[in-house]
C-alpha cells in the first residue's frame, strides 16, 4: 500500500491494529500460532513502520491520540471560524478612524502577512491545526480586500470577485491541506460559475439565485473534478463529490416542487413532474455509481435525497386525503421495503465477494 498522504497513514497504522488484535484472537483459538522468530520479526516490521509514518505524516497510532486529535480539530475549526470574524469585524469597528491612504496599505499588507505566517506554520508545524487557523485568518482578510477596495474606489460589484476568492481558498487549501479552506474555495467558485450561468441567460448576476438551474453547471465541475487523483490530500475527494450532489439535488428538489421559477418554457405541473422523475433517476444512479466506486458518501447523499424525493411524492399524493395514521403507516411500510431490498443487495454484493476469493 502507497502511502501518499497523512489519511493513508492513518488507515495503514489502523490496519496494523486491526491485524495485530485479529492475530490474537486467532491465537488465542489455536488456529495459527507464531513462533518467537516470527513474532518478533512482523512486531519489529509493524514497529518500525508505525514510527516512520508516525514522524513524517505526524498520525494517530492509539485511541487514546485518536480522542486527543479529535478534540483539537474541533478547536482549531472552532478558533479558525472565531479569528477570521474577529479579523473582520475589527475592521469595520475602527475603519472609519484612518485615513485613505492607511486604509489601502491594511488591506494590502494584511492578506500578505497571514499568508506568510500561514506558509511558515504549515512548513514547520505538520499537525496543520495551526496552519488551518491562519489560513482562515489569511482568506478572511483576503476578502475583506477586495470588498473594502471597492468601497473604497466605488468599484461596480462584479461576480469575478468570487473567482478570485475562490482561486486564493484554493490555493490555500491545497497549499496547507485544509478541507475547510477548500470548502470555502468551492462555494466561492460555485456562486461565481451560477453567477456567470445566470448572465449569459440574460438575468442580473446578483440574482442568480432566483433560477435553480444556474447551479448545475458548477455541481457537474466540481464533480468531474476529483477524477484527477487527489490522493496526496485528506479528503479533498470527498469534499468535492458531497458539495457537487448538494449543488445539484438540491436546486432539483426545488424545481420538483416549484417548477414556475425554472428556465423551462413549460406548464408548471410538466416541469415539476420533469424534475421529480430527474431526482429519482440522479439518486438512484449516484447510489449506484457510488456502491461500484466505492464511495460512501456518494452512496449516503444519494440515499437521503431519493428518500427526500420519494416522501415528498408521498406527501403530495396522499397527505390530504388519507388518514394520518395511514399515511406514516404507507411511510413505515415503504422504509422497510427500503430496507429489505438494501439487505439483498448487501447479500448478493458479499456471496459474490465470496465467490471471487474461492
Amino acid at each position: 500500500m502507497s502511502v501518499k498522504s497523512k489519511l493513508d497513514a492513518q488507515k495503514r497504522v489502523d490496519q496494523i491494529r486491526y491485524f495485530q488484535a485479529e492475530l490474537d484472537i486467532v491465537e488465542k483459538e489455536k488456529i495459527l500460532s507464531l513462533d518467537d522468530a516470527q513474532r518478533s520479526a512482523v512486531s519489529g516490521y509493524h514497529g518500525n513502520l508505525i514510527k516512520t509514518l508516525s514522524t513524517e505524516f505526524d498520525i494517530d497510532t492509539g485511541r487514546r491520540e485518536k480522542q486527543f486529535s479529535l478534540g483539537m480539530k474541533i478547536a482549531s475549526f472552532l478558533g479558525a471560524i472565531g479569528l477570521a470574524a474577529s479579523v473582520f469585524f475589527l475592521f469595520y469597528q475602527f475603519w472609519g478612524g484612518f485615513s485613505t491612504a492607511t486604509q489601502v496599505f491594511i488591506l494590502i499588507s494584511a492578506p500578505l502577512v497571514s499568508l506568510a505566517a500561514t506558509m511558515v506554520v504549515s512548513f514547520k508545524e505538520k499537525t496543520g491545526y495551526f496552519s488551518k487557523l491562519f489560513g482562515m485568518v489569511s482568506f478572511a482578510c483576503f476578502v475583506l480586500n477586495l470588498s473594502m477596495f471597492g468601497q473604497i474606489f466605488n468599484i461596480t460589484p462584479s461576480p469575478n470577485a468570487f473567482l478570485v476568492w475562490a482561486i486564493f481558498a484554493f490555493l490555500l487549501a491545497y497549499a496547507s491541506d485544509a478541507r475547510i479552506l477548500l470548502a470555502a474555495g468551492i462555494i466561492c467558485m460555485a456562486a461565481f460559475l451560477s453567477a456567470k450561468t445566470g448572465t449569459w441567460s440574460g438575468c442580473y448576476w446578483i440574482n442568480f439565485g432566483e433560477r435553480p438551474e444556474n447551479f448545475f453547471p458548477a455541481a457537474f465541475i466540481l464533480f468531474a473534478v476529483p477524477f484527477v487523483p487527489h490522493n496526496q490530500f485528506s479528503g479533498f475527494a470527498v469534499i468535492y463529490r458531497v458539495f457537487a450532489m448538494l449543488l445539484f439535488f438540491i436546486p432539483v428538489l426545488i424545481l420538483s416542487n416549484w417548477g414556475a421559477i425554472s428556465y423551462l418554457n413549460l406548464s408548471r405541473s410538466a416541469i415539476e413532474n420533469i424534475y421529480q422523475v430527474a431526482g429519482f433517476m440522479f439518486s438512484a444512479g449516484a447510489i449506484w455509481l457510488g456502491i461500484k466506486k466505492s464511495w460512501p458518501e456518494v452512496v449516503n447523499t444519494g440515499n437521503i435525497f431519493f428518500t427526500i424525493f420519494l416522501y415528498t411524492k408521498f406527501y403530495d399524493w396522499w397527505w390530504d386525503w388519507m388518514p394520518k395514521y395511514l399515511f406514516f403507516l404507507v411511510i413505515s411500510l415503504t422504509a422497510i421495503l427500503i430496507l429489505l431490498i438494501f439487505k439483498r443487495l448487501r447479500h448478493a454484493g458479499l456471496k459474490n465477494m465470496q465467490e471471487v476469493s474461492n
